[in-house]
């Protein structure tokens, strides 16, 4: 019995070769988080990298100029008026319910940049630049009836906005500029 038990369980465990197949969307995001840049040093590159998270609101957590990799955070409120409209009209709702309701919201956010760069084959100026936003949310407490939600629970997103994955590479390309020319 034994036997049949782990040979049954075997046969539904994931296939290695669709386990790591990427989805269709993979291409597309990598895409929108990259970008080729011409200079002729890294750490220059690396440099002007830092300066553009910098500037928009990140402090560097961690850098090493010879893996070519920054990571950088910033703190923000997560707080949305839709989610505060939405929470006080499930409790309104839930008081014609004669039931207490709560619902968590959004209260706090990490965002995180990791920016990874290597050189481009056969090219000792050219760098492919690859760097990735996310987010960790957390949340506030609630209930639902006399069961509590506590407080910080916790998600993460990836960030696909192109606006800020193009807003970054234009400030790099120009901050590039002012390092190579000493400005």
């Amino acid at each position: 019995m034994l036997f049949a038990a782990l040979l049954t369980s075997c046969n539904t465990m994931p296939k290695p070769e669709s386990f790591f197949q990427l989805s269709p969307s993979s291409a597309k995001y990598k895409a929108l988080q990259s970008r080729i840049i011409e200079t002729s040093k890294d750490t220059e590159l690396l440099s002007a990298s830092a300066a553009v998270l910098q500037d928009l609101g990140f402090q560097i957590e961690e850098s090493n100029t010879y893996a070519g990799m920054l990571r950088a955070v910033k703190e923000r409120s997560a707080r949305e008026y839709s989610q505060e409209i939405g929470r006080v009209f499930v409790f309104i709702l839930g008081i014609f319910a004669q039931t207490a309701i709560v619902i968590p919201v959004d209260l706090h956010q990490q965002i995180a940049a990791t920016l990874v760069m290597h050189p481009i084959e056969n090219s000792s100026s050219r760098f492919n630049v690859r760097i990735v936003f996310h987010r960790t949310i957390w949340k506030s407490d609630g209930s639902s009836g006399s069961q509590a939600i506590p407080p910080g629970l916790q998600s993460m997103e990836m960030i696909y906005d192109a606006k800020i994955y193009q807003q970054f590479f234009a400030k790099l390309s120009k901050s590039v500029f002012l390092e190579i020319h000493q400005i």
